[in-house]
């Protein structure tokens, strides 16, 4: 899912943007804010349309990536570049690997939205079935390891200690949670969504107190949200914080099984760029065996998921429901989009199976 790289040297005249990037604004701007890495600017397209855009740039020798707000249709209090930019900042000195943080721009008259510009890291974003079946066993099995150690490093993250204790309102977190999505899902509606509005109804009714409330949540941990490298097996760099807040880690540990074990175990994954090549079906450990291993590394009492499951299910279901809707208005950017509103409906079901236990 990619743009051909454009140019956008300075001075002269400027050649036609990559969508959603204003070239030539954004090298006037590089020269003024950040002199040392204005120049010869070209830029590519390296992720587009299922969340923030993501943009390759070149300037010169050095390569660096600018994320912004996908096009159109963008939920309320999502998409938020400021939030992303100060939690990667604040996480740089931890043991949580993320890219280093360059430049913020809260300015959407630069290149059309707020922007920021972090460093490129090492390794791959493993997304596909192409991409991991090659792995193997062993090194799937690592890989999945140090994704769940990383998770652990992050929650164990003292929020005061790193100047995020006004990241968010731990209290009342997960009923919070159930509101906010609901009210996206109100703002995403296009089309009938059986089992939907019962799902978010048994979620308002058994939100849990949420006993581990008061960590850093990453608010959309999964494996394609990290850099990696499987030879030798390492995490590089966490990505994709534009959730992020003050919570209940467990919320983070229910949309990863959501991910692994729904989406990854099922054959409605098949093919499709959100789940492809992750959990069981791609030859992943299970998803209580990634939870073995972060209990083994975390002082969070995982306790009884299945709540937690649900709320995976249910936000899930509200961020694909947004993708369809933008697919359909033409505002998502890559390939794959067409099949994105066929996961809401088994997510539904599982989310109220989940969500019926006792």
């Amino acid at each position: 899912m990619s743009d051909p790289a454009v140019d956008a040297s300075r001075p002269g005249a400027v050649p036609a943007s990559p969508a959603g990037l204003a070239l030539d604004r954004l090298a006037d701007h590089l020269a003024t804010h950040r002199p040392e890495l204005a120049g010869p600017l070209r830029a590519q397209l390296i992720a587009g349309g299922k969340s923030n855009l993501t943009y390759l740039l070149r300037l010169g020798d050095r390569e660096v990536v600018l994320r912004r707000p996908p096009l159109g249709h963008v939920l309320a209090t999502a998409h938020d570049m400021a939030r992303e930019f100060r939690v990667i900042s604040a996480l740089a000195p931890t043991e949580v690997p993320v890219p280093g943080a360059l430049l913020l721009c809260t300015d959407p008259e630069v290149i059309g939205a707020p922007f920021y510009l972090m460093e490129r890291m090492p390794g791959e974003v493993f997304r596909t079935r192409a991409q991991t079946d090659p792995l193997g066993d062993e090194r799937r099995r690592a890989l999945a390891m140090a994704m769940m150690d990383t998770l652990a490093a992050l929650h164990s993250v003292d929020p005061t200690s790193v100047g995020l204790a006004d990241f968010g309102r731990p209290e009342g977190y997960l009923a919070r949670q159930v509101r906010r999505w609901a009210g996206q899902l109100d703002r995403s509606r296009s089309r009938p969504l059986p089992g939907i509005d019962e799902l978010r109804d048994l979620l308002a009714a058994t939100a849990p107190e949420g006993a581990n409330a008061g960590r850093i949540v990453h608010g959309d941990y999964r494996l394609d949200n990290l850099l990696a490298s499987a030879d030798p097996v390492a995490v590089h760099a966490v990505l994709d914080w534009e959730m992020a807040t003050l919570g209940d880690p467990l919320a983070d540990l229910g949309l990863l099984l959501t991910y692994w074990d729904v989406l990854g175990g099922s054959d409605t994954a098949a093919g499709n760029p959100v789940a492809d090549g992750l959990g069981p079906r791609a030859g992943f450990p299970t998803g209580s065996e990634l939870i073995d291993r972060y209990a083994g590394r975390s002082d969070v009492d995982v306790g009884p998921l299945h709540w937690h499951v649900a709320l995976g299910c249910f936000k899930l279901a509200v961020i694909c429901e947004g993708i369809h809707y933008r697919h359909t208005l033409g505002q998502t950017l890559g390939e794959g989009f067409d099949r994105i509103g066929e996961m809401v409906a088994p997510l539904v079901a599982h989310g109220l199976t989940a969500a019926r236990e006792r």
